[in-house]
Parts: C-alpha cells; sequence; structure tokens
C-alpha cells in the first residue's frame, strides 16, 4: 500500500473571496483575496494541522488519493515524519516498544516522531521498516 502525503483541496468563492477547504483535514481552512492566495494559505494551514495532530497524539490518516483538482503535498521531511507517525498509531505498539524494535531509547522515539526535530531519513526509514513498512523518495515534475 503505497501512501502520497499530498492532500485533496477545495477553493470555493465565497462572499467575494476565496475560501480553501481539506475534507482529510477538517480544521485546515484559509482565505485569500485569490484563489492563488486561498492555495497558499492552505499549504500552511496543512502543514498546521498535520503538525498539530502529531505534537497532540492525535489520529493522522494518510490523504484521501483522488485524481482529479487541487492537492497540497507536505514537505518531504514533513510527509515521511507523518508516513511514520500514522503507521505506529496503527501498529498499538508503544514508543518504548518501538524503540526495542529499532534499538533506540524511547527519548530518541520521541524526537523521531516529533514534527519539529530534524530527524535523518534513514532514522524514518529504520522505524518504517520496524512497522512493516519502507519509506520512498519519488521524483515528479512540477505542475
Amino acid at each position: 500500500m503505497s501512501n502520497e502525503w499530498s492532500y485533496p483541496v477545495e477553493i470555493r468563492s465565497e462572499a467575494g473571496e476565496f475560501h480553501a477547504y481539506s475534507d482529510d483535514l477538517p480544521e485546515a481552512i484559509a482565505a485569500g483575496p485569490t484563489e492563488a492566495d486561498a492555495l497558499r494559505e492552505m499549504k500552511e494551514a496543512i502543514v498546521a494541522a498535520v503538525r498539530g495532530r502529531m505534537k497532540d497524539a492525535m489520529y493522522l490518516s494518510p490523504p484521501v488519493i483522488r485524481d482529479d483538482g487541487l492537492r497540497v503535498a507536505l514537505p518531504t521531511r514533513l510527509a515521511a515524519k507523518a508516513a511514520v507517525y500514522s503507521a505506529w498509531r496503527a501498529s498499538g505498539l508503544s514508543k518504548v516498544a518501538l524503540g526495542e524494535r529499532i534499538g533506540r531509547s524511547e527519548t530518541e522515539v520521541r524526537r523521531l516522531l516529533d514534527p519539529d526535530y530534524g530527524t535523518k531519513l534513514d532514522q524514518l526509514g529504520e522505524a518504517a521498516a520496524a512497522l512493516g513498512g519502507r519509506l520512498s523518495i519519488a521524483f515528479t515534475t512540477a505542475p
């Protein structure tokens, strides 16, 4: 199963402004005088929502995959952390148990799952493998 951390976004014109929404993250809402402004603000709102869910130890599922419409991708490191965080939450393991699987302390696992801590991608890859998955990096051309 592949999870791309890119959220579908809907932009609507309301009362002379453009408002952006994502069904996957209902707390992420943005607005602006133009569609481009609303989308730019939505990128920040989605990052804040994902970071907030991780910081508050809340449920975070991968975004719904659809082929149509606008999407906002998470920055690469945050996407990797979100993928590992989501898999860890789904596993039911404690941080101590995950640490035992990857040979790291509970403190190191807390840092690994912290969206603001600069974890190396190879460490996130180790955690993904311990959770039964793997991280992959893809290059796609920008629209």
